[in-house]
This record gives structure tokens, sequence and C-alpha cells, in this order.
């Protein structure tokens, strides 16, 4: 012991004339660390005998490794191993809690906490402002100037789809993409579209009297003649009819004289067509559109969005398809007349009473009131272009959302196609200026879009999304639609899919109207602002086949003049002056208003490090819906048993099923290093695929495009069903057992398929039937 005791004094000590000298050197790799001992001494010391030592110590400033008296001895050798090893471990551990601490995970917040305000990493790539830096600089790029100046470069009175005009803006708006540094580019379609004669017209004759000839028109009518007694339909919804048939109204062979409002143009003609009517003529009410009596409508009748003349797929190029239809062009005529035409009807109809809430006329009409409707419409080939600019984003640039706004109109189309196209084109400034002065990055890419024949039924939007429907599905992760925002100022509404409500609820308190103090939140939102605010997606709004059809959670939004309908979308009256007066001079302040609001929602998707999508709220929606065919079913077995052998069973599975995968997933969020980038992006495709897999894939595109069992339509839906059971409750003709069993099985296994890519891994799939 003494003598190991003098051998580590001597070496960590020294001896008078030497000293001792570590090296240690970590390896970047974090493996080991390398050591190296020196040993010098002033003793000149020979190696070998042959005075090389003492020639390097006393010629020049090398040290020497020691290879002296330390080393002839066994013991010795054995301290100096044992001192070298002792020196290896340390510096290993050393090294090893260096390399730990730097790859330590970062713990994270809460779901909830994450998703209203997320902490920001430096991970190289994500976006270097606070979200409140960007909402600032975003406003900041926002004037009501802007917007006078747009308003103005894009008003035309003539820009009807596939026409000169509408090519001429067209270019206006490549070219200021363009001039913001945007990558662009076009896509042309050949579409076929129904237009008023272009000699002769389309004729309205009542008993004997005189031929009204209307200007206006309803594309995609069916052509000819059609003779029969007149018959007020109200908003002709189902439920209308539903009231006639219970008075026993024969209305076969009928001519439906219909209002304006509540439903699509569309919807009105399909339900007169279930009722066997021979056609519809159509109008606007003054109790809801007060304006000129003498006023022209127009706007179609596909029961579908796109070219219909190319059913779920796209039309680039004709010749590539066989002649088809869709199957919501009408089989009836119809047409429109103004609310002159129509009120000389009304007053002169005979029969039973019509109900008094359906105006102030008194009677629906009796089989001497007879009229003779011919429509007259040519169908005709034309070409649009859509226009697209972009913005790429810097970490995840193959995820994108799309804002978009049609750019034709029937007439001067200013609130229809306008104000969306000038708002849309000052947003694409304002961002691609956030860029280049303020630095941010947004982490996905924002597509801007132009549409061409919105108003034929956004058609050009939805031959885009046939044309990429595989790619859209799987990478675009929002749709926002400018069309028709601002058509008053005393009340707002959003129409979206439910898993953006939240996100909706903090824009709202975020945004508010220019010299207003108060938010859009506290000014229309009061009490409960899910019910002030959200309203369904309807069939004629452009966002609905983005979600319906292709599975991308969808947005529209509206300032709206309380529950008066702004009178002239649909009309040649559509115009500046006309919006001004609706809106109490407000229509730029509002415009300012609108793109803060899109703005908001736009940036916060493409900022964030995961998307802002509430999945809870489906789970809601579906556990309704289930609860509801639940107890539809039960009745209908007590009343007709062995009527539906049908088990609910496995739909209340399935529903809990996406209830827990939903829950697990955002379980997995609050648990996991959201500096992560690619987590980040397994966790979003997760919720991406939400949306896209309620698309039932048991349903032909082509017979019924709205696929989405629970925003869709069709006998294929939850709503579907639930219907089908009425019917069958009341032995209704159209009810079929089989088929109700086969829609059941098919939505059943719709929702556990959701929940199944919801789940993730193979390994965490819950499959309980």
């Amino acid at each position: 012991m003494d003598q190991a005791r003098s051998t580590i004094t001597k070496i960590f000590n020294g001896e008078p004339h030497s000293y001792t000298r570590f090296n240690l050197t970590q390896n970047m790799e974090g493996d080991n660390s390398q050591v190296e001992m020196k040993l010098s001494a002033d003793t000149d010391e020979e190696v070998g005998g042959n005075g090389v030592g003492a020639h390097l110590n006393h010629n020049s400033n090398h040290k020497s490794y020691m290879t002296s008296k330390f080393g002839r001895t066994p013991k010795n050798l054995c301290f100096i191993i044992a001192t070298v090893l002792l020196i290896f471990i340390i510096g290993y551990l050393i090294g090893f809690l260096v390399h730990r601490k730097r790859d330590a995970p970062v713990s994270c917040q809460a779901s909830v906490e994450l998703l209203n305000e997320p902490v920001f990493h430096d991970t190289g790539a994500a976006p270097p402002m606070a979200w409140n830096d960007v909402k600032k600089a975003f406003a900041q790029k926002l004037s009501a100037s802007n917007f006078q100046l747009a308003f103005s470069e894009f008003s035309s009175d003539s820009h009807r789809a596939g026409s000169p005009g509408d090519d001429a803006l067209a270019d206006k708006v490549i070219k200021k993409f363009q001039e913001y540094g945007m990558k662009t580019w076009t896509d042309e379609h050949f579409i076929k579209v129904h237009d008023r004669p272009l000699s002769g017209s389309n004729k309205v004759i009542f008993k004997d009297g005189k031929e009204q000839r209307p200007e206006g028109f309803l594309s995609y009518s069916a052509n000819g003649i059609a003779k029969g007694a007149v018959l007020y339909a109200s908003y002709g919804q189902e439920s209308d009819f539903r009231l006639l048939r219970d008075r026993n109204i024969n209305m076969s062979g009928r001519v439906m004289l219909i209002r304006a409002g509540k439903i699509s143009f569309a919807e009105k003609v399909a339900n007169a067509a279930k009722m066997l009517a021979s056609a519809v003529l159509i109008y606007q009410d003054p109790a809801d559109h007060p304006s000129e009596g003498t006023t022209q409508l127009f706007g179609h009748v596909h029961l579908g969005s796109g070219d219909p003349y190319t059913p779920g797929f796209p039309s680039f190029n004709h010749t590539q398809f066989p002649p088809s239809k869709s199957s919501g062009l009408p089989s009836i005529l119809a047409q429109t007349i103004t609310a002159r035409m129509a009120a000389s009807i009304l007053e002169q109809l005979e029969g039973q009473n019509a109900p008094e809430d359906w105006g102030v006329y008194n009677k629906l009409g009796s089989e001497n009131d007879v009229i003779t409707v011919e429509v007259n419409n040519v169908l005709s080939e034309k070409k649009i272009h859509n226009i697209f600019g972009v913005i790429e984003g810097f970490v995840d640039a193959d995820r994108y959302m799309v804002i978009g706004a049609q750019r034709d109109a029937w007439g001067p189309g200013f609130a229809a196609s306008t104000v969306g196209t000038g708002v849309l084109v000052e947003m694409a400034r304002s961002i691609s200026a956030m860029l280049q002065k303020d630095r941010f990055k947004p982490r996905r890419s924002i597509v801007f879009a132009s549409w061409s024949a919105g108003e034929y039924g956004s058609v050009g939007a939805t031959e885009w999304l046939e044309g990429y429907l595989s790619s859209l599905s799987m990478k675009a992760f929002s749709y926002i639609n400018l069309d028709g925002i601002i058509a008053g100022h005393n009340g707002f509404k959003v129409a979206a899919s439910p898993m953006m409500y939240g996100l909706i609820e903090r824009t709202l308190k975020e945004v508010g109207i220019q010299n207003q103090d108060v938010s859009l939140f506290t000014q229309f939102g009061k009490g409960k602002w899910e019910s002030n605010v959200l309203e369904p997606l309807k069939l004629d709004n452009a966002a609905y086949p983005f979600i319906a059809f292709t599975g991308i959670p969808s947005l529209s939004f509206q300032f709206t003049s309380g529950n008066l309908d702004y009178s002239y979308f649909g009309t040649l009256l559509d115009t500046e002056a006309k919006l001004i007066t609706a809106t109490s001079n407000q229509h730029l302040q509002l415009a300012e208003a609108a793109a803060k609001f899109a703005g908001h929602i736009m940036l916060r998707l493409v900022h964030d490090h995961l998307l802002q999508m509430d999945l809870s709220k489906y789970d809601k929606i579906i556990r309704i819906h289930v609860s509801q065919i639940n107890r539809k079913v039960n009745t209908v077995q007590r009343m007709q048993p062995n009527r539906v052998p049908t088990s609910v069973e496995w739909l209340m599975s399935a529903s809990g099923s996406y209830s827990r995968a939903s829950r697990n997933l955002m379980r997995s969020i609050q648990n996991s290093d959201l500096s992560n980038i690619e987590m980040c992006r397994i966790y979003n495709d997760r919720i991406m695929s939400v949306e896209r897999n309620l698309l039932s894939a048991y349903v032909s595109a082509r017979e019924s495009p709205f696929r989405h069992i629970l925003l869709g339509s069709g006998p294929h839906t939850l709503k579907g069903l639930s219907n089908h059971l009425d019917a069958l409750r009341t032995d209704s003709p159209e009810a079929d057992v089989d088929q109700f069993r086969n829609q059941f099985a098919l939505a059943t296994w719709t929702i556990q398929g959701c929940a199944t890519a919801l789940a993730g891994d193979m390994w965490s799939i819950d499959n309980e039937i």
C-alpha cells in the first residue's frame, strides 16, 4: 500500500522536475472520449540507452512519452493502467452526460394550450414570428383605400364565364400574382353550359293572357313545352310539398310556382320533380327580396356542382370521355319570372286556401289555373381558365391550404365576384409583403385561386377538384371561400366543417370592424355564438364540393342584412351602388374585416406546428345521429316486428371507436415533443384524414358525388338512413328494407374506417366489430 500511495503521489503531484498533462478530447458523435496522458521531466533519460531522448529534450521543445523507471516494474505498470482506465471512464461519463443533456426531449404543454398559443422551438425551420406579431404585420398591410383600388381594377359590366371580359380579368389576376413574386399557373377547361336562346326566347302564358318573355333563365333546365295547372308551393322545400300532399292535392303534371330563398334553385326543381310536376317557375318574393318588380333572375338547376356533362371526371378534353350526363340534371322544365309576373298570377289563383305563413296570397291554385311554359335554352361549349398563385411553405411545402373566389358573374356581379376577387388579390399582396418585409415564414403553402364559371354551379372549382382529386385529398388541408362575403352589415354568418368551429370562435374574438371597438364575437355572437353565427353548408355554396366531394375541411362566411337576403345576387343589378346602399356605405370597412377574418384563419393554419382542427366535434355529431337512428329503429321494430331486423350495436361500436381514437390522438399530442418536425407532420396527416375518411367509399362519385356521410346528400348519409326509417315507419312505397340494411352496414363501416385511420399504427387499431 505504501508503494502504491507513493507511486500515485508521484504521478499526480509530480516529482520535483516532472509534470503530467491530460488532454481530454470529446468525440463529437458522443460515443466516448479519447484520453492522452503525457509526462515530461527535466532530467534527461535515455530511451533504450541510445541518447535519442537526450537529444530531443535538449535540442527541441518536444516532450517524450514516459518510458522511464515507472515502466520498469510490473506493479508500477498495473497502477498506470488502472489510472488510465479511471480517467477513461470519467471522460466517457462526462461525454455521455453532455450528449444526453443536448438531446433531452422538450416537455410539452397541455393540448389545449398548444392549440391556442403554441410554444415555438428553435428547430432551424420553425416560424420565427410569434402569433401576435403575425397578426400585427398582416393588419398593417391592409387598408380601406387599397380595397377601393382593387375593386375599381376588377370591376366589369360584362364578364360571364368564358367571355372576353372574363379572360381579361384572368389576365389581371395572374399579373398581380406575378408582381407579388408568386409562382403562377393556369388550368384550362372545356365545359358545357346552357344559355338563353340566341334567337327567340323562353315564354310563359297564363290562361289566355299575354305572352310573357322573361330575359332571365335557368341553365341546365330541360327544354320543351309544358302545360298544366299552377300550384303555389311556397319555397319548394320537402316540408312544403308534404303539406300539400297531406291536403290530398294532386301534384302530378302541375306547374309549381315557387319563391326564391331557403334552398337552392336545383333543390326546388328536384323536389318538384319527385311530386311528378311538369315545370317550375321561380320568382323573388318582395317579402324576402325588396327590389324592383321587373328584376330578371338568373341561375342554374343542376343538383350538383361542376360540368354536368363530365360527372365525376374533369373536363380537360371531352374527346377523352364517352358522352355522359350527371344524375343531377332535371327532367322537367324550369324558368325564372319577375316578381311582377308572379304577382299577376298569384292574384288570380283559385282553389284551397294557402297556409297563413306562406305569404300574402290566399289561394294555392286549382285545375282551372292553366299555364304554358316554353324553354328553348341552348347548350354551348365554353373554354374557361382557373388562375393560381402559390406562396410556398418553409417546412411542409407539399401541404397546402387553398383560398379562392369566383371571377365571373351574370352581370356586373359586384357583390358576387368583384369583392371576393379584390379581397383575394389584396390578401395575396399582404402576405407576400410579410415574407419580404417581416420575414414571415409559413410552415405550409398557400394556394390563391381565381375560379371561372362559378355562376353555373362552381364549375371551375369542381373541375379542378375532379382533375387532381387523388393529390388534393391527401395534401390540401383546408379551403376558404370568398364568394359573396359582403351582402349587408347587420349580421354575420359562417358555414364550415365542424372541425373548424374552435378556430372560428377564436378568430371572431380577434377580429373587429374598423372604427368599432368590439370584436365580431361580441357584435354578432352574443349568447350562444354557434346558434347565432353558424349555419349549415348548402349545396349552392362554392365551399360545399370541397368538403362533401373531396373531403377537405372548408369554410364560407358572409356579412348579411339580418333576416333579409341580398336581392341582387343572380341579377343584372348587382352593382357597387347597390352594395353601398345595402351596407350603409361600410363596404370598404367590411371588406377589411372580411380579409382579417379569412386571413387570421389562413395564417393560423400555415403558422402553427399543429393544425387547428377539433376532432371532438364530429364525435358529438356522430353520437347524435346514432342516437336518433337507434330511437327510430326501436320505433319501427315495435310497430312492425321483424320489419327491420337490424341491430344498432355495430353502429354504436363504430361511434365508440371514433370517440376513443380521437381522444387517444389528443393524448398522444399532449405527451409528444412538438419541436419534432416529422412527428408534427404525422399527427397533422392523421388529423387531415378525418374529413377524407368520412367520404363513403361504397358509392359512385358519378351517381352520388357528395359522398360525405355527415355533410353530403343521398341515401348513403346518416341523414338518409334516418329518412329511410321514417319511410319504413309510414309504409311508404319508397321504403326498401334490403336497401336500408345495405346502406346501414356501409355507413357503419365508413365510420369504423375513419376511426381506424385516425388511430394511426395498425397495432393501435380499436376494432370491436
